[in-house]
């Protein structure tokens, strides 16, 4: 069975996205999610981190909030039932690359918990309301939130 997320990074819609982006930042950095169930344009960033088993760089587009200290985004792999790769990878690295439109910079990364994340989740489903369906089809998965915050 394949995975159309990892199907979708690699020749689909997120390759193309992640292209776009890459080559224009501007440009690349609002993404029309309508065609995915949300509201329209909405603000992405690219997460560069180095795979812990292959070692390979990889970069994944993906929807973020602005938090204090930093931004946030969301381990939810269209509500899966594994995490999705990125996100195991920063667990074992703790600092990536993030690119916000033209800016690139290092960040550390961390996961959170409690009413910090239950705040953002409800920022976050809100922002994307299909967020909310992930969940649910996620089940017994707490969908991750990871909060990136430039390195000093």
């Amino acid at each position: 069975m394949s995975d159309p997320i990892i199907e979708a990074s690699t020749s689909g819609w997120i390759a193309e996205h992640r292209q776009q982006y890459q080559q224009d930042g501007e440009a690349g950095h609002m993404w029309d999610s309508s065609f995915a169930g949300g509201p329209g344009p909405l603000p992405t960033l690219l997460l560069t981190t180095t795979g812990r088993k292959s070692g390979r760089e990889s970069v994944m587009p993906l929807l973020y909030g602005k938090v204090s200290g930093g931004y946030a985004i969301v381990a939810s792999k269209g509500g899966a039932p594994k995490h999705p790769g990125w996100y195991h990878n920063i667990r074992a690295q703790g600092e990536v690359t993030v690119q916000v439109a033209d800016e690139i910079f290092r960040a550390t990364t961390r996961t959170a918990s409690g009413a910090e994340r239950v705040a953002i989740w409800e920022q976050m489903s809100e922002m994307y309301p299909p967020f909310s369906d992930y969940e649910k089809k996620a089940g017994d998965r707490e969908i991750p939130i990871v909060i990136l915050e430039p390195a000093s």
